[in-house]
């Protein structure tokens, strides 16, 4: 009978790049007794490094335990499982060597698959990231009763099989050892990112693309605080000034190739009064419309509060939960960041306007500086506001204007 191991990782870093660390740990699938735990701090490096080194930890584990077996990763990270499934490309070369190593970290074909699951359903892998970072003592002792395990399945192993040298586990863990002695360098990664940090591009990666991000004009929803999703509001008389105040300053500053818009009035209003005055067509791409709100649509959060208290605190406290009948922070960030690579590729080394709304513009800045989900309740954004933000072609990302209303001002 096949045996099934259900992997469990996560990374942290205080500092994104700063002091991290990942945790990661085998499980048996039909009992859910956890078999192996491991833990590790991994220098300074970023967020999404952590994460990869917890993946590759756990599936090597998982592969010294048993080759043979299928194996479930369970991740909460869905830059990880997304890339890994194949939906989303690979572009950071930090990133893109590591997926490689976690490709050939159980080499069987067609054993993994990868489930991505709730910031909540991940907790034991991430208390043993924090481990690694509070309490390098015990995350040592755990790694060592993780080879102690690995020993005692190898050991039973070996006694099925008759103690053979070329089945056997010797040859497993020789075969681990040998790809661990190859590829499994912890110091590394980290060295790597404190020689490029995340905020410096490379040389000679030619001209970014570059993305001016502006909000629409204010709807009749704006000033009253109102949840907006997709619901199609037009521009409020204000909203119309504020409109025409920006499409003169983007015309003289000149230099836009592109104008792409999100397919809602509001933003369809805001981009052809750009592109009026740059002489340009608007492109409509659903991938940058607003979050789908539900039955909270047009209602102010002061009543969203007192109608739905639990599902509101549940919101606030996490971006995998969505408003009843809407979408998560969680989907629209997929939703938009397959957006941006598809605008990237038909526009590149091109300056492109795009016109959308609060949550999408939010979402690209932080995906651009590395933050965690949560610091998307952490910006403010203003209607009509600019920020720019360029995109290399290895995949660096960097801010370089945010939340710029002066146009209002004059």
């Amino acid at each position: 009978m096949v045996r099934t191991f259900i992997v469990e990782a996560d990374g942290a870093s205080r500092g994104n790049p700063g002091p991290a660390s990942y945790g990661a740990l085998v499980a048996d699938a039909a009992t859910g007794e956890v078999l192996v735990e491991l833990a590790e701090g991994l220098g300074v490096v970023t967020n999404n490094v952590a994460e990869y080194r917890g993946l590759i930890a756990g599936l090597r584990a998982a592969y010294a335990l048993d080759p043979e077996a299928e194996v479930e990763v369970r991740m909460d990270s869905k830059l990880a499982v997304q890339q890994m499934t194949g939906e989303w490309q690979v572009r950071h070369p930090d990133i893109r060597a590591l997926a490689a190593q976690a490709r050939t970290a159980f080499p069987r074909a067609g054993a993994v698959r990868y489930t991505w699951v709730p910031r909540a359903e991940n907790k034991r892998a991430d208390a043993l990231a924090n481990l690694a970072l509070d309490d390098a003592a015990a995350a040592k002792a755990k790694v060592a009763e993780a080879e102690a395990m690995i020993a005692a399945f190898r050991a039973a192993r070996e006694a099925r099989e008759g103690g053979g040298a070329s089945g056997g586990g010797n040859g497993i863990m020789a075969a681990a050892d040998a790809e661990s002695a190859a590829v499994e360098e912890p110091t590394a990664i980290a060295k790597e990112a404190q020689q490029q940090p995340s905020w410096t591009p490379a040389p000679d990666m030619g001209p970014p693309t570059t993305l001016l991000l502006l909000r629409h004009g204010a709807t009749p929803l704006t000033a009253e605080r109102r949840f907006s999703g997709v619901g199609d509001p037009e521009l409020s008389d204000t909203g119309l000034l504020q409109v025409d105040a920006v499409a003169r300053r983007l015309a003289a500053r000149g230099g836009v190739d592109a104008i792409v818009s999100s397919p809602l009035q509001r933003t369809v209003q805001t981009a052809q009064a750009a592109a009026d005055a740059l002489g340009l067509s608007v492109e409509i791409d659903p991938g940058f419309r607003e979050t789908d709100f539900g039955l909270w649509d047009g209602h102010s959060f002061a009543e969203v509060r007192e109608r739905w208290p639990a599902e509101h605190r549940a919101w606030l406290a996490s971006t995998a939960v969505a408003p009843p009948g809407g979408e998560s922070f969680d989907d629209v960030t997929v939703r938009v960041l397959a957006a941006r690579d598809a605008l990237l590729e038909r526009h590149a080394r091109r300056t492109v306007l795009v016109v959308s709304h609060v949550t999408p513009i939010k979402t690209l800045i932080r995906d651009a500086l590395g933050a965690p989900p949560e610091s998307l309740y952490a910006m403010e954004l203003s209607a009509a506001s600019l920020s720019v933000v360029t995109c290399y072609s290895d995949g660096r990302a960097l801010m370089r204007l945010f939340n710029d209303t002066a146009h209002l001002t004059g």
